[in-house]
């Protein structure tokens, strides 16, 4: 798959954050869940994101999409400040899965994919030939050729994820960001799914950025991992944070430890 749009050059971050600060607002009362987060995610990067729940994972993922307003701090998509780039151009640079996002699953397979070109179609809805070859590129991408005339609602769970995936591609973005989309998979299905992001992220050069649990699976796979534990966010190669005990940290270490030679977390009796 060939992307048809390249907004950045290859030395600049497609994402950069400067003291980012991110949480919610309650009864006037900010309240600030990880801050201090200053980062880069260059082109063709996977960056898995990790932390115990409450951590802050989806609150930063939508803070760092433009769904969320930051606390404090800048958020710099292509070089440009998030918050001055509008909605509509927003969306011809970032690609957004959420868990929970309401499709109608009486969409066929290939017109979910095709609802990633909404950017770029013209008032009508109508296709160009570029929309249609991005579509047929997302689905070869995914390996759903042979399921495009499906309904939705017939998928298993690891085939919608596919689809979703698809449509993040169609969109022809630089940054595709989803949220947890390994959640609900069995083993097998989790695996395919984080193989194909860092296919995408080989053959494309698209960035992507993903939280999961699953973090003895994403270690050998991501270029990058970003770990959120209490109120600051690590990111660096995943070797190096086992080198330095980051993982060991993660949890109560009167129940779980974490072996740095194997990668694995263990219980302790």
């Amino acid at each position: 798959m060939v992307k048809n749009n390249q907004h950045t050059h290859d030395s600049n971050p497609v994402l950069r954050t400067e003291n980012l600060a991110v949480g919610y607002t309650l009864k006037a009362k900010k309240k600030v869940v990880v801050s201090g987060i200053t980062m880069e995610f260059k082109k063709g990067e996977l960056l898995g994101l990790v932390g115990i729940n409450g951590s802050g994972k989806s609150t930063l993922l939508r803070s760092l999409s433009g769904l969320q307003e930051p606390l404090n701090g800048r958020v710099f998509l292509e070089g440009e400040t998030l918050d001055q780039i509008s909605a509509e151009r927003r969306s011809q640079q970032l690609s957004v899965v959420l868990t929970g996002q309401h499709i109608s699953k009486n969409l066929s397979v290939v017109e979910l994919v095709a609802l990633g070109r909404q950017p770029y179609t013209n008032w009508l809805g109508s296709m160009s030939k570029t929309d249609i070859r991005s579509i047929n590129n997302a689905l070869a991408a995914t390996e759903l050729q042979g399921l495009k005339n499906e309904k939705c609602h017939t998928l298993s769970d690891g085939q919608l994820q596919r689809a979703l995936i698809a449509r993040a591609l169609a969109q022809d973005t630089n940054l595709i960001i989803l949220d947890e989309p390994t959640t609900h998979l069995d083993l097998h299905h989790k695996a395919s799914v984080l193989m194909l992001l860092r296919q995408i992220c080989k053959k494309t050069g698209t960035t992507i950025l993903f939280s999961t649990h699953d973090i003895e699976l994403i270690i050998p796979l991501c270029d990058k991992m970003l770990v959120l534990h209490d109120g600051k966010c690590t990111m660096d190669a995943p070797q190096k944070l086992v080198k330095n005990g980051t993982f060991s940290r993660l949890f109560p270490e009167k129940i779980i430890g974490f072996d740095p030679e194997t990668s694995r977390f263990y219980l302790k009796k």
